[in-house]
């Protein structure tokens, strides 16, 4: 009669695991030019650093070139702050620290173990980061022989830490025998718009014509989908349709992002990307491509100045951009920096042009 076995010398099985401390790093270069200018602020003013991202959240850099409060009345104080409010306590490890105090080559901050929690709208940072007189006798303040502007570069380290989580991890002793490409949709996609294979509709924008196919374009814009099947078709005998206000370069930008999914990033020699993406921006609001618009939106935040502030912010209130209307609001939030829009042609066309966003930042400064 045979026999069989039950249970027996099998392989056991086998499994493992991590905890990981999750946590995302950045930095942020803010440099002072004409550092000797800056120190007729008042002491309790600041002047504020682009938005940056770090962990998912908007941060800026407040410098008090006379010290945050009278406490610290003969030192610069550094105070870094979340963008807007915290709908949730954000935990942080920061550092203030010199530029060429960073060695080369260095990977990340060496911080301390203490933790900073960010709620609300509320900042942390260092009083008496250095007192001026230390500043000015040190190595960090250079005079330039060729120019009459100070320089001092000071970099801002940030740890956000996350929430721990378990999580399991390949078993090192089982070999990968398969491995599977990355998606590569968007690339056949552009080159279909490229090579226009099977296209079925041209675009005329201003004497330059365009091929394109009418269900990716309809899938993707639901203003295509009415344009090219529905009720606002538009086209004429030939079966062209015209795009009227809006340049030819822009309607291209337009398609690349419709079939990749891409930001198209604008090429050496062509305009700055503030303005391409301000054209952008108002043209996928046109046709209702919203991720587009908030790509758009997101790296306009990046160049909020006092230069471009009055034409972003009048953009953002035009076609109903909260988050790039924020970023401008919390620019202007600094006197030296409103003072300087103030006198400037944008400022007046601002405020011929949008006069309730003037109501709200009279509201935003008397808070």
């Amino acid at each position: 009669m045979p026999s069989s076995t039950v249970g027996g010398g099998g392989k056991p099985s086998r499994s493992s695991s991590a905890i990981v401390a999750d946590t995302s790093s950045g930095y942020h270069i803010l440099r002072i030019d004409g550092y000797s200018r800056t120190k007729g602020l008042p002491t309790g003013e600041r002047l504020v650093s682009r938005p940056f991202i770090v962990g998912g959240h908007r941060w800026c850099i407040c410098y008090y070139p006379n010290g945050q409060s009278s406490q610290y009345a003969d030192c610069i104080s550094l105070f870094v702050a979340i963008v807007g409010t915290a709908t949730k306590a954000v935990k942080a490890q920061i550092q203030f620290r010199f530029i060429d105090e960073v060695e080369v080559g260095e990977e990340g901050p060496s911080l301390t173990s203490e933790e900073v929690n960010f709620e609300g709208s509320i900042g942390w940072g260092n009083g008496d980061f250095i007192k001026r007189q230390e500043l000015e006798t040190s190595k960090h303040l250079r005079d330039d022989s060729f120019t009459v502007r100070d320089k001092e570069n000071l970099g801002c380290d940030i740890v956000v830490i996350n929430e721990f989580r378990t999580e399991g991890t390949a078993d090192a002793a089982t070999p990968a025998f398969v491995t599977v490409p990355s998606s590569n949709l968007h690339q056949h996609l552009g080159d279909l718009l490229l090579t226009e294979k099977g296209a079925d509709v041209v675009f005329d924008v201003g004497g330059v014509t365009f091929a394109a196919h009418r269900c990716v374009l309809a899938t993707r814009s639901p203003v295509f989908s009415a344009e090219l099947f529905g009720t606002m078709k538009e086209s004429d005998a030939a079966g062209v349709v015209r795009v009227d206000e809006m340049e030819a370069r822009v309607f291209k930008a337009l398609l690349y992002f419709v079939y990749t999914d891409l930001f198209p990033e604008p090429r050496k020699g062509e305009e700055e990307e503030d303005v391409v993406c301000q054209h952008l921006l108002v043209a996928a609001d046109r046709y209702n491509l919203e991720r587009l618009k908030l790509m758009c939106e997101d790296r306009l935040c990046k160049y909020v100045d006092v230069g471009t502030v009055a034409t972003i912010l009048t953009l953002a209130e035009q076609h109903y951009c909260p988050g790039l209307k924020k970023a401008c609001f919390e620019f202007l939030s600094s006197g030296a920096n409103l003072r300087a829009v103030a006198a400037g042609e944008g400022f007046k066309h601002l405020s011929r042009s949008c006069p309730s966003i003037m109501e709200e930042l009279v509201v935003m400064l008397g808070k």
